[in-house]
């Protein structure tokens, strides 16, 4: 009998650290249980592998450029008509400065929706001299980041770099099969002569995750295509900005990093500060960690649980509906704002499209991934709009 108590109290004693643990755990902002988004029934997640040694400037360069490009495809997907989710995880490998105990392997940002973070990551990358061992980085990506293993999801990685792929301590054969295991692709982009790629294995590790081998010249700069919309567009943006309502804790630095990464975008020009501004206007531009008209999308917030320190300046001394409105007039605000950035995206697309047949612009970074990702989204039954 005394058996059976202790037994019994043990149970119930691990039922209750569970409840707790995992139910009402509170946050830093005061919320009466842990706020988590109900993810979409379907996700893309693509891990960006990235080799940052002395002769990779031009491929950073080219990330950082046309990352808004490549998120905007992205935007466009759908799967039997719902909206997937998009995580993007960042690593950079071969560079000296990097652990050469953990194979020169660093990962930068690990599988996230924050798109201002991996874009304030990929500015921050440089590059130096080093060892490229593919197969190393490769599985380290597999082993870190938090991949859902689904079949029913797009998970892509794609591996930039221009030395054998050959290369290092873990063979790239097998953490190619450890991809395949977790109906994880694996495309490969050489920095160069596509049949250079091939003699040195480029190819065959593609091909082992039937994913796409491809070549890019690392040092083309980026073409941007102006177009009559732009200017409208970025006006736009500027008050897009004005509708985010920063809260908690990072409230105030997000802002900024918000802020910084537009700069970071206009630094290669209007054009493409465009093409982050249709991004923002899209649904894979979420930030309920930190804005509250975001958070308020969610279906288990609660206003009158945010604590008043927690709250922005115009919104201190509210009472809950005077909280409400206010959250609701930017909510309403922004997504007038949306649906003209999307109109007027669609025109200047239309236009852009027209130029490209003047201007080719062949073997960048963009245009290999996109054209990998439509052909592998395909395959998943994910349709895009363009």
């Amino acid at each position: 009998m005394k058996t059976l108590k202790k037994k019994f109290f043990t149970v119930l004693t691990l039922f209750v650290v569970a409840v707790t643990t995992f139910s009402f755990a509170p946050t830093s902002i005061g919320r009466k249980a842990v706020r988590k988004m109900t993810p979409p029934d379907r996700q893309i997640q693509i891990a960006l592998l990235l080799d940052t040694s002395n002769s990779m400037d031009g491929l950073i360069d080219q990330a950082k450029g046309q990352l808004w490009k490549i998120v905007n495809d992205l935007s466009g997907a759908k799967c039997e008509g719902i909206q997937p989710g998009l995580r993007i995880a960042l690593y950079e490998y071969g560079n000296d400065q990097l652990n050469g105990r953990e194979g020169y392997i660093r990962m930068v940002a690990p599988m996230t929706n924050d798109l201002d973070e991996i874009s304030e990551k990929l500015f921050s990358l440089t590059t130096n001299g080093g060892s490229e061992y593919c197969g190393h980085v490769i599985n380290t990506s597999l082993n870190q980041l938090q991949w859902t293993g689904s079949e029913k999801d797009l998970q892509m990685i794609f591996i930039a770099g221009n030395e054998p792929f050959t290369q290092g301590g873990v063979d790239y054969r097998e953490a190619c099969a450890k991809a395949n295991k977790k109906n994880i692709v694996v495309n490969t982009i050489f920095c160069g002569p596509y049949s250079a790629g091939v003699q040195s294995q480029w190819k065959n590790g593609a091909d082992l995750t039937e994913g796409s081998y491809m070549s890019i010249e690392q040092d083309k700069k980026t073409v941007f295509i102006a177009s009559p919309f732009d200017d409208r567009i970025n006006k736009l943006n500027d008050e897009l900005n004005k509708t985010y309502v920063a809260y908690g804790a990072q409230g105030r630095m997000k802002k900024e990093k918000q802020m910084q990464q537009d700069t970071n975008a206009a630094a290669y020009g209007s054009a493409n500060k465009v093409n982050r501004a249709v991004s923002k206007s899209s649904h894979v531009y979420k930030n309920s960690s930190w804005d509250l008209v975001d958070a308020a999308e969610d279906a288990d917030f609660e206003i009158e649980s945010v604590k008043e320190d927690a709250l922005p300046k115009e919104m201190k001394g509210m009472n809950n509906a005077e909280k409400k409105k206010f959250i609701e007039k930017k909510q309403k605000e922004r997504e007038k704002i949306k649906t003209e950035i999307q109109s007027l995206s669609k025109k200047r697309a239309a236009f852009v499209l027209e130029k490209k047949k003047e201007n080719k612009t062949e073997n960048m970074l963009d245009d290999a991934m996109i054209k990998s990702i439509r052909k592998q989204a395909a395959d998943k039954n994910f349709k895009f709009e363009q």
